[in-house]
């Protein structure tokens, strides 16, 4: 089987509609479910297993991989190392066939550097807030289990696949049990909702929680404002489809509008004009609308140049007469 290389993918059965572009005439390609699971993804699960492997060998390791609220400031590097430490079977397993199912949608997309961007941006920040979370807890609470229990996963990761998921293929239907399928839009909410119950029910659960949620609205903020976007070249998705309310069932709106304005005056004043994309929903028709424009353009500036070189002709034949 032959590896899936990190190209934008474009369905090859997509037309295009009529008096507009082809999709291979410069028009943004459409996203489409990958196939075969990437050369990177391979690579990260081989280290997730690897992370696994190594505490079963030295479990004294897990002091210098973990993030121990207690021991993090001396070991400031768990920050940035807790992310892709599994402590359990189960949770390397999970998060390896997550990685793999995941990136074989994502990485296409964005290629390989702007995949492994992400990944180590979400799980250092995911980390730092952790680490914050577990601190905040201790003083609320009192209770010195939050200092000294150890804190690594890939799940803050997987959960800013899932945005990733939403914003690119959003109605792509991820399968939850053997016979019910849920769309990637809903994912981030339900992903949340059943983590935020298991904390209540298993309360040893509520350590992952803070990484969960982290790592979902870590990766949207990103996503929204920042990441160069590899289908528009635009910076962000300012897309009402990947608006902060979208997260939410529109029963929210009440709640979740306030906060996305917050979002948005905090971080799109800071954005240079030129940078900001343009308010569409679909990058496709951005792009071809783009296109059209810069034909009417230039046919206009053809016209203009064509009417100048006339206008002095025209003149020096009235002078000779």
């Amino acid at each position: 089987m032959m590896e899936s290389e990190s190209q934008p993918l474009q369905d090859p059965t997509a037309t295009a509609a009529p008096g507009e572009p082809a999709a291979g005439g410069g028009a943004t390609p459409a996203v489409v479910p990958g196939k075969e699971f990437t050369r990177t993804c391979k690579g990260l699960v081989v280290v997730l297993i690897g992370g696994y492997v190594l505490l079963q060998l030295l479990p004294s390791s897990l002091n210098y991989l973990a993030i121990i609220p207690s021991k993090t400031i001396p070991y400031v590097w768990t920050v940035l190392t807790a992310g892709y430490i599994e402590q359990v079977l189960p949770g390397a397993i999970g998060s390896s066939l997550g990685l793999l199912f995941c990136g074989k949608d994502i990485e296409p997309v964005w290629g390989r550097k702007e995949f492994l961007k992400f990944i180590i941006l979400v799980n250092s920040i995911c980390g730092v807030l952790a680490f914050c979370f577990a601190i905040g807890l201790y003083y609320v609470t009192g209770k010195e289990s939050f200092l000294v229990t150890p804190l690594s996963g890939f799940h803050g990761c997987l959960a800013g696949f899932l945005v990733a998921l939403k914003q690119l293929l959003p109605n792509l239907e991820l399968p939850m049990c053997f016979f019910w399928k849920i769309k990637a839009k809903w994912m981030p909410f339900f992903v949340v909702c059943f983590s935020s119950i298991m904390a209540f029910i298993v309360p040893d659960s509520i350590n992952f929680l803070p990484t969960l949620v982290s790592g979902m609205y870590v990766s949207w903020l990103y996503l929204r404002y920042f990441q160069r976007n590899p289908l528009t070249g635009l910076k962000g998705d300012p897309s009402d489809d990947f608006s902060f309310p979208s997260l939410f069932p529109a029963a929210m709106r009440p709640v979740t509008d306030p906060v996305a304005n917050l979002f948005d005056k905090m971080l799109c004043a800071r954005s240079r004009p030129s940078e900001v994309a343009l308010p569409v929903s679909d990058p496709t028709k951005a792009s071809r609308r783009r296109e059209r424009g810069e034909r009417v353009l230039e046919e206009r500036l053809s016209a203009d140049h064509a009417g100048d070189a006339e206008a002095p002709a025209h003149g020096h034949g009235t002078a000779e007469d």
